[in-house]
């Protein structure tokens, strides 16, 4: 994945095309209840973290630049079209399983939040059935039932 680019005055300015795109999906399908509350923005935080390899203070900074660069459905195509272009199918049924962690982090789904995920899945190509096994493997790593 690609790193993080430097100004030369030192002021970030951007992280790879493809965190960025996992990053903002994720604070989509967070927002879509209209509470984007603490629990899961510290899922996005703890899941860039430990699956995108960032370090804490690389971590708030993608989130910040995520939620910049989110909240325009017509946004959602080309978040995913950078994800299909990266990653292998394994790896976009792994996505999914990061995104229904930080759907069901506040321990609920909202309707909005389905429909979401339909769409992210069906843009990403990821299968009815997959989806579903990454829900359920999302439910089990959270301790929660479905």
């Amino acid at each position: 994945m690609g790193e993080i680019t430097q100004k030369p005055q030192g002021a970030l300015v951007s992280h790879s095309d493809k965190k960025v795109a996992a990053a903002a999906l994720m604070v989509e399908a967070a927002g879509m209840d209209d509470d984007f509350g603490p629990e899961e923005r510290g899922k996005i935080i703890e899941l860039i973290q430990s699956r995108l390899g960032l370090s804490a203070e690389d971590g708030a900074e993608l989130l910040s630049l995520a939620e910049e660069k989110a909240g325009s459905s017509s946004q959602l195509f080309a978040f995913t079209r950078v994800i299909n272009d990266s990653h292998s199918a394994e790896e976009r049924r792994e996505f999914m399983e990061m995104m229904w962690e930080v759907v069901y982090a506040d321990g609920e789904l909202h309707h909005y939040e389905a429909s979401l995920m339909r769409r992210i899945a069906g843009l990403l190509y990821v299968s009815d059935r997959d989806n579903g096994d990454a829900r359920k493997k999302a439910l089990a790593r959270l301790g929660l039932k479905g």
